[in-house]
């Protein structure tokens, strides 16, 4: 019978590992985009519940992209008070999301840049290898989406690899 024999388990990743090829298997490299938003804290919530991140072994990579400060603020700034206020401002994210994982007695590593957030995003997951990237969606609808654009929506576009969005 050629059929895939599926298991009983409904998780996502259940489902992957039994369709896949069964010859060695990478850790799956997951790239979670963290914009600190509540939808990135449920993109989070879902790899834990779902045990993604335990029962594959995946590396989990956490990235941040900042919109850069325009030039007409930051050319009356020194260059170390723009450097500073980008770090901080990715700590607010981020730190969180380094204590969540800590709690949970998981590892990741954690990165931001700044430029256009659906691009650095996709480069970053070319970066890493990533074969999955998380991200919450903010769920604007069709007339939001077509006034604001959606980087959810350029991420799924751009991207080589799944992208799993989480509301």
């Amino acid at each position: 019978d050629l059929q895939p024999t599926l298991p009983k388990s409904d998780s996502l990743l259940a489902c992957v590992s039994a369709c896949a090829p069964t010859r060695e298997k990478p850790a799956m490299n997951i790239l979670l985009a963290a914009d600190g938003s509540r939808y990135t804290k449920k993109a989070l919530a879902y790899l834990i519940v779902n045990n993604l991140l335990q029962e594959s072994g995946a590396a989990l990579t956490v990235v941040h992209v900042q919109s850069p400060l325009p030039p007409h603020v930051t050319r009356h700034l020194e260059r170390t008070v723009v450097a500073d206020y980008y770090g901080e401002m990715a700590e607010k994210v981020l730190d969180p999301i380094r204590r969540f994982l800590q709690r949970h007695a998981l590892k990741c590593s954690v990165d931001w840049t700044l430029g256009t957030p659906a691009d650095e995003i996709v480069r970053a997951a070319r970066k890493n290898k990533a074969r999955l990237i998380v991200m919450g969606s903010h769920g604007h609808g069709l007339l939001g989406s077509i006034l604001l654009g959606s980087v959810a929506q350029r991420v799924v576009a751009q991207s080589p690899v799944p992208v799993l969005l989480v509301k």
